[in-house]
């Protein structure tokens, strides 16, 4: 373990982007603390890391229960004795044109992707600030900045993230640091959610040139490691294939 090792919490660290993370992190010294709902593969994703070397542990996790999250943080608490750096990263796409009218899935998206983001923050945010500094990390999308469609509702759910994230920035500066990383179209789980046919069709093509999952870690590893004076604030990640 370096000097520089930090305490990170991850969400949504079952596959993709957070398990590539915390493989990413644990390789770099950092202790991790995962959170999923799938338990069986943070079991071998914790197997995997602490075989190589790593240090972690997990928890089951549902990001739209606030009192689960705040368990959450209190079992990273415990185990690491810090929370410096939390990840935001749990989140769902099942993309749909508004007239298909899937309403249950909208109110999903917003669950997870945005009150999920939320319950993070505030489960943290005191742990942070009792500690006199830490570093949220929230992932968005290329979707916090542009609308497609298909994807109102999930490009919606970005927005807020991206919003939220530069509130936060703004009322935490001195002591917290947030950075927002925004992947462009990147391996991961996301489209097998997709129930609308024309939309999961539509998603086979913009797929084929996905980034892999380790290149949003890079990002995540990249943001962290900055001097403590140094806050990154956004970072776009595309593949330079991907013209959106």
């Amino acid at each position: 373990m370096t000097d520089t090792a930090k305490a990170v919490a991850i969400t949504g660290a079952s596959s993709g982007i957070g398990e590539a993370t915390a493989r990413r992190l644990a390789a770099d010294g950092h202790r991790v603390f995962l959170g999923a709902r799938r338990t069986d593969r943070l079991e071998r994703l914790v197997e995997e890391i602490t075989g190589a070397g790593g240090t972690t542990a997990f928890k089951k996790l549902d990001v739209t229960d606030a009192a689960d999250m705040r368990a959450f943080v209190d079992a990273a608490l415990g185990t690491h004795g810090r929370v410096d750096v939390f990840v935001n990263n749990a989140g769902l796409m099942p993309l749909s044109p508004l007239s298909a009218l899937k309403t249950e899935e909208w109110d999903r998206m917003i669950d997870v992707n945005v009150r999920g983001v939320l319950h993070g923050i505030a489960a943290a945010l005191p742990v942070m600030r009792a500690q006199g500094g830490g570093h949220f990390v929230n992932i968005a999308s290329v979707g916090a900045y542009e609308v497609s469609p298909t994807a109102a509702v999930y490009c919606a759910t970005k927005f807020a993230v991206r919003a939220i994230s530069e509130g936060l920035r703004q009322e935490s500066a001195g002591d917290i640091r947030v950075t927002l990383v925004s992947p462009g179209v990147t391996e991961s789980e996301l489209a097998d959610h997709i129930s609308d046919t024309e939309a999961r069709e539509a998603m086979k093509a913009y797929r084929a040139v996905a980034l892999p999952a380790s290149a949003i870690a890079e990002a995540i590893a990249y943001a962290i490691s900055q001097p403590s004076q140094v806050d990154v604030n956004e970072i776009i990640v595309r593949p330079s294939a991907s013209a959106q």
